[in-house]
């Protein structure tokens, strides 16, 4: 059986003079998710969007069948997940370091609708999971330290996907549930498929997507989504 892959696009990467009509169309060009990063200049060294934001591109995402995948690199998180569960967000994934209470700050993105994820940082052991699997929808492996656009993978990250998605089979032998397992930074069309293999089956692209479409055709990024596909399929 085949196995379904996800792309999510970046929109931190995006051009915001357009921003719906760049959802519509990275979204209408073969992608799934619409990954919204939120940075706070405290929890990690940049400052870039926030709810009034995601409220604003909610309908024209939910039109063309996108998901709204929002990463929170906040801290504390626990203020800002209902915000975001208000604003339109799908899916809320934070990092356990933000959270004094992780069992908490899932359960309460759980209870308002969403689904909940937790984010790792390169030097970001697992064990974090150890007693939470059962609140979990997503984990979320990050390739490059977070904070900033356009870096280079993190080769380490392979083995770490390789950890996690040993977690996950075993959880979903068991209980058969999916969990999905993203990974964000660094993914373009050249190491893709070997992500895959190691065991993603989301993944985030930023520059790897939109700095492809600053022309003017209105199908700019279905070649490089299309790039993307086409690695996943050797897999």
């Amino acid at each position: 059986m085949s196995k379904t892959y996800r792309i999510a696009p970046s929109i931190l990467s995006a051009n915001f003079a357009k921003l719906g009509q760049e959802i519509d169309d990275v979204i209408s060009s073969g992608t799934d998710f619409v990954h919204f990063d939120v940075m706070d200049n405290h929890f990690v060294p940049n400052l870039t969007i926030g709810p009034l934001v995601c409220e604003s591109i909610r309908e024209i995402a939910a039109k063309v069948g996108g998901i709204i995948d929002v990463h929170l690199m906040v801290e504390p998180v626990d203020r800002i997940i209902p915000d975001f569960a208000k604003a339109g967000a799908n899916i809320i994934t934070f990092h356990p370091e933000a959270s004094k209470h992780i069992d908490r700050s899932l359960s309460m993105v759980r209870d308002l609708g969403c689904k909940a994820g937790l984010v790792f940082n390169p030097a970001t052991p697992l064990h974090y999971l150890d007693y939470v699997m059962d609140k979990v929808d997503m984990i979320l492996l990050m390739s490059v330290n977070p904070g900033f656009g356009g870096q280079k993978f993190i080769p380490s990250t392979l083995g770490k996907l390789k950890e996690a998605r040993a977690r996950i089979d075993a959880y979903t032998a068991a209980t058969g549930r999916e969990i999905y397992l993203e990974v964000d930074g660094g993914v373009n069309a050249q190491n893709i498929a070997d992500i895959a293999r190691a065991g993603a089956d989301t993944f985030v692209a930023g520059n790897a997507i939109f700095t492809k479409g600053l022309d003017t055709d209105k199908n700019r990024y279905n070649t490089v989504v299309g790039e993307l596909r086409a690695s996943l399929a050797t897999v």
